[in-house]
């Protein structure tokens, strides 16, 4: 496994700051991966010249999700406080956010992903929250997916927990554009509508634009992680899925 799971650097002088989740083929979104991510934000995100950032990833996939491991009930919390937190930083992000998905984009992965601002994905890619398949439900997915897809498009997603190719993502607005090299296609946009702008005014326009959008992310996903961790896991069924998951075994629910 490698031993930095992100890599991190800034082109365009400095107007671009890529990020690449770096652990393949999984890129499993898991403590190591969250802490890069986050210091790689704190440490770019404040540049005066930023106009950007890009997230995309090695391998064939964007993400398997989050560490299943750390779902279990003594390292919960801590996790989803730094996911959270990760996620609220990718959603007031004062520069956009362009995300590269190819293959898999599920569970924790797809969080990260619809916390920015325009998806570009390859025509084979999967996208979904498969959470509730092992009992759980996706704190940060239940507060972005409405937001970016509307309620009921959310709902299906969420409730089924079943994933949809890019094609769908594309149709319902969960992805902004299919392209078959999804990297240099969120380039080119950056390119043509990003690099030629005032990075001080484009940050006044990406304010506006999530004015009052960053204040109901932040609020509901206190509420949501609240709900996860002092009432679904106290639940049978919850721990059940999530430690049937890890010993690959069938789940025995009993439904309290």
């Amino acid at each position: 496994m490698s031993a930095v799971p992100l890599k991190a650097w800034l082109e365009k002088d400095g107007a671009l700051l890529r990020l690449r989740l770096s652990r393949p083929k999984a890129n499993i979104v898991d403590a190591a991966m969250i802490a890069g991510l986050r210091s790689a934000l704190r440490e770019h995100l404040p540049g005066a010249r930023l106009r950007a950032v890009l997230l995309d990833a090695e391998g064939p996939h964007f993400s398997f999700g989050a560490s299943v491991e750390e779902h279990l009930p003594e390292s919960c919390a801590a996790m989803l406080r730094d996911l959270h937190a990760l996620i609220l930083q990718l959603v007031a992000s004062p520069v956009p956010v362009l995300v590269a998905v190819r293959g898999q984009c599920l569970g924790g992965g797809l969080e990260v992903a619809a916390a920015g601002h325009r998806i570009f994905a390859a025509p084979g890619a999967m996208l979904g929250q498969p959470e509730i398949k092992l009992a759980v439900f996706a704190p940060a997915a239940s507060c972005l997916l409405p937001e970016r897809i509307g309620q009921a498009r959310a709902e299906d997603l969420l409730f089924s927990g079943r994933g949809i190719g890019a094609e769908e993502a594309h149709r319902i607005g969960l992805v902004d554009a299919l392209a078959d090299d999804p990297s240099p296609a969120a380039l080119a946009w950056f390119e043509e509508h990003l690099a030629p702008r005032s990075a001080a005014s484009l940050r006044f326009a990406v304010r506006a634009a999530r004015a009052g959008f960053v204040e109901r992310i932040r609020a509901k996903l206190a509420e949501v992680e609240r709900l996860y961790l002092e009432e679904l896991m106290a639940t049978h069924d919850a721990v059940e899925g999530l430690t049937a998951f890890i010993a690959k075994r069938p789940a025995k629910w009993e439904d309290r």
